[in-house]
């Protein structure tokens, strides 16, 4: 009973069990119950999961908001809607990872499930770090600030080119420094085969070269989206919960999304014109001495940046979806 009562990160550590137990039940339903066969998931299949992780979050910012008071439930809803905002722009990439390695539809659900696992990890790490940078130099939250500025700024003004995966140096690195089949062995990261001189040696597959490559790029996509969430609240428990279950729901939406991304085609300045709003309140309210923006606006002008730019890009790109249909 005292350990569940001592405090870990600000709150007790029976808060901290409690949502990790959602998480494992949830990723354990997931593969245990509704993926248990490899198969191709479908538009209607990945929007209800999606709505299903969704509603699931938004009954924990409820229950958040019961247990520590209204401000952190709209600091919660806050994180949860940025930081799902801005892992939209990770669809693309993702779609380039599974395109360059040939990764069918079939196949994919079981990279994105691992990769899950690993994103669960390093992000406790990043925002363990983040922290702790914060609760013992304050000035780090400016640096923050800052950053999410000149981000956005650069956001906005920079093109739709994402590279080429070929090119990437860990790929390179990856096929330089391991045994790499040069097809896939179904849903294996790892398969025993002969080398040149015939010996039965462990090869990777292009599924793990896939895996490593999207742990990357939501590394990289950390980089933006952690300082964001420390910029809306300082609460570890907040920024962390806000964040995985905004990453869960993403996943599976991803496969509905992977689709129509074509249609968000002006989302990109809208999540630019969100981080300069994120970055700017930390300055506006400490240097200028009008006080912190209320959660409340700050919820709603986030959602109202956002609804901006999915407005403006379904009504720019109708006529594709009209030639489409």
């Amino acid at each position: 009973m005292e350990f569940l009562l001592a405090e870990w990160l600000g709150k007790p550590a029976w808060m901290w069990l409690a949502f990790m137990t959602v998480v494992v039940a949830l990723l354990a339903l997931d593969l245990g119950v509704l993926h248990r066969d490899q198969h191709e998931i479908g538009v209607r299949e990945s929007l209800l999961l999606s709505g299903m992780y969704i509603v699931i979050a938004l009954l924990f910012g409820g229950w958040v908001w019961w247990e520590l008071g209204r401000q952190s439930g709209i600091e919660y809803l806050t994180g949860f809607a940025v930081e799902k905002s801005l892992a939209m722009d990770n669809v693309f990439v993702i779609a380039m990872i599974f395109g360059y390695f040939a990764i069918p539809r079939a196949l994919q659900h079981r990279v994105l499930f691992w990769g899950i696992l690993g994103v669960i990890v390093l992000r406790a790490v990043m925002i363990g770090a983040g922290a702790a940078l914060v609760s013992q130099y304050g000035w780090v939250l400016y640096i923050f600030a800052a950053f999410l500025v000149f981000t956005g700024i650069k956001m906005f003004f920079a093109g739709e080119g994402h590279g080429d995966v070929g090119d990437n140096p860990m790929v390179r690195w990856m096929r330089r420094r391991l045994r790499v089949t040069d097809v896939l062995h179904g849903q294996k990261f790892f398969v025993r085969q002969p080398d040149a001189r015939g010996r039965m040696v462990w090869w990777a597959t292009p599924m793990f070269l896939a895996l490593v490559m999207i742990e990357i790029a939501d590394v990289i996509f950390a980089v933006d989206s952690v300082p964001a969430i420390f910029a809306i609240t300082t609460d570890p428990y907040l920024v962390y919960t806000s964040n995985i279950f905004a990453i869960l729901g993403l996943r599976a939406l991803y496969f509905a999304l992977a689709a129509v991304i074509h249609r968000f085609a002006y989302l990109k300045q809208a999540l630019a014109v969100l981080l300069v709003f994120i970055g700017g309140k930390v300055f506006v309210a400490d240097l200028t001495g009008l006080g912190k923006i209320p959660p409340e606006w700050s919820l709603a002008i986030t959602a109202l940046i956002l609804a901006s730019g999915v407005v403006w890009s379904l009504w720019r790109t109708r006529g594709e979806a009209e030639r489409a249909a």
